[in-house]
Order: structure tokens, then sequence, then C-alpha cells
């Protein structure tokens, strides 16, 4: 009789966990979660990577979650502006950021900020990262890293390198790279990648850090020479072009990683939901093989374990920035 009723109260136990796993996330006000339109705002340019991703995810998310997922531009201030509104925004779950590593970096780059990231935010899923690649232009007489570091060397701040602005992982990997490499190049920072790129076809600066998908089809074309690419290994991408810590500038490594947090105090059930969903859509196989042509290698993690990343990524490129002494004018 008593091995029954142990028998019995865990089966009831077990029922009970299972019911409460089925149970819809909440926002807090014992609404089922999402009940209308979610936002992810992109406090970066359209086109690029941040905006790219979270278009597809959110397309994912509609899909599982059944609620449309409103993908929203809003670029400007090294994406000081798009990131305020979010952490201005009510914490209920619909209105997400969608980051990047820029925003670790600018917790060191741009201390006076209208937000602190990891008090005014909770984590909820990384999505990817991606490498980049060092590319120059072909009137830079440079054919390898090593030949591109010994031009420098000898006529310091002789050549420009272009990014997307400050603060993004383009100019983070070129500050990194200056103070790795021991060379003296100006940084020229754009509105977007689209200037910084045109410019770079054109002549006008020598060098940039850029999406290794985005500037692929140009080196293949032979606009553009490719050095380097930043990962720890070699890219499925560009499998030809070494990494530039084999190339020259042993132990370099800087790629661009997205994310999505929410504002602080937003429920811990809908942060789990969208954590859960995320992780699902990430490690999918046919998202995988898709992203895998593309250069982008899924990120999957808990809220728990994402927020310890952040705080890592934070403390790298806070030395980094202390160590290349780059400023935000």
């Amino acid at each position: 009789m008593q091995r029954f009723f142990c028998f019995a109260l865990a089966a009831i136990a077990a029922c009970a966990s299972s019911s409460a796993q089925a149970q819809p996330a909440s926002t807090g006000s014992g609404q089922a979660y999402p009940a209308r339109a979610v936002r992810i705002i992109v406090p970066f340019a359209a086109g690029g990577p941040a905006d790219v991703y979270a278009r597809f995810v959110g397309q994912r998310l509609q899909e599982a979650l059944g609620q449309p997922f409103v993908i929203e531009d809003r670029p400007g201030g090294g994406s000081l502006i798009g990131t305020d509104a979010v952490a201005k925004s009510p914490a209920d779950g619909y209105t997400l950021l969608m980051m990047s590593n820029t925003h670790t970096t600018n917790e060191s780059l741009i201390p006076k900020k209208p937000f602190d990231l990891m008090r005014d935010f909770v984590p909820v899923a990384p999505v990817n990262y991606s490498d980049l690649v060092l590319v120059v232009h072909p009137k830079v007489p440079a054919s390898s890293l090593a030949e591109f570091i010994a031009v420098a060397k000898a006529k310091p701040n002789g050549m420009n390198y272009a990014s997307s602005g400050p603060g993004t992982p383009y100019h983070m990997a070129g500050e990194l790279f200056k103070a790795m490499a021991g060379v003296e190049i100006v940084h020229v920072p754009y509105k977007g990648s689209a200037g910084a790129r045109t410019d770079l076809l054109g002549g006008q600066v020598e060098m940039m850090f850029d999406a290794i998908t985005t500037m692929a089809p140009n080196v293949r074309a032979g606009k553009l020479k490719a050095l380097g690419t930043t990962g720890k290994a070699r890219s499925s991408v560009l499998p030809e072009v070494p990494t530039v810590a084999e190339a020259g500038v042993p132990g370099y490594e800087a790629t661009i990683w997205l994310g999505l947090m929410a504002p602080a105090g937003t429920p811990a059930p809908v942060v789990n939901r969208l954590n859960a969903e995320i992780v699902k859509i990430v490690n999918s196989a046919d998202v995988r093989e898709a992203w895998g042509k593309q250069g982008a290698v899924p990120m999957s993690m808990t809220p728990e374990e994402f927020g310890q990343y952040l705080r890592q990524d934070i403390e790298k490129w806070a030395k980094v920035v202390k160590l290349s002494g780059a400023k935000v004018d």
C-alpha cells in the first residue's frame, strides 16, 4: 500500500510539472504571451547583418508564436538612439533589442550613455556570430598580411581604414589589429557600412574590416584583396584566405555576434519562452545549413549563460579600448 501511495504521489507530481511546463508564458498581468505584435528594434542601418538576421529570426518567431514580430530600424548615435528607446520601453516583452558587440564595446568606449547595458536590460538569447575579413584596395602594394604590415610600419598614419561607425565591430577589429600588429593607420568612421564600402572600392580609403559574406563577391571579382579573416579558423566562405592570426598576428580574433535583449524587469516566463523558441530556431538543420553558407555560426545559450557571455565581452573590449586609446568624438 505504501508503495502504491508513493507511486501515486510521484505520478501526480510529474503531471503537475508537465502541466506547468505546458502553460503559456505570461506578461505578469495574467495574459498569455504574446497576445499582440512584438517589436524588435534594430539600432543600426537597414541592410546590415543585424537588420537581416532580425528579420529572419522575427519571421520564425512569428510562425512559432502566432503573432507578428515587426522589425523597426532606428540607427544613429552609434546604436545609442535605438537602444535607449528600448531601455525606456515597458518591460512587458513587446519591445526587444537586436544587439551586437557594438553594445559591449560601448560600455567602455562611451561611458556617459543614457543607459547601462547590464542594468537596464535583461539578456534573452544570442543569435549567431560571423567572421570579418580584412580587405584592401588593389592599389595597396601588398599581397599578404605580412607585406601590408611592413608597408604600414614604413609609413605611420599613411593609410586609412574605414568602418561603419565608432564602436562598431568593424571599428574595434581595426583598433585591435593596430594594437596587436603595432601599426599606425587612421580610422575613418562612416554613418553605416554602405558609404565605407563605396569609398573603399573607389580607393578613397585603403583598408576595411567588414562582413565576410558582403565582401567575398568583391574579392572574387578582383575588386579588393583579402589579406586575412578574423576567426580562430579559416572561413568556409573564403577558405583560401588565411586567418589574421596565422598570417602574421598570433592570437588575433574579432568576430561580429548578434543577440536579443529586453528591458530590465521583463517577466522571466516571457524571457524564457523567447529563449526557448530562439534556441529551436538557431539549432534547426535548415537554419544551420543556410547560415553556414553565409559564414554565420548559430549561438545557443540560456539567458543566464548569455548574460555571462556579455559580461566577459564587456571586459574584453574594455581592455582593447584602454590599450588602443580609442575614443568617440
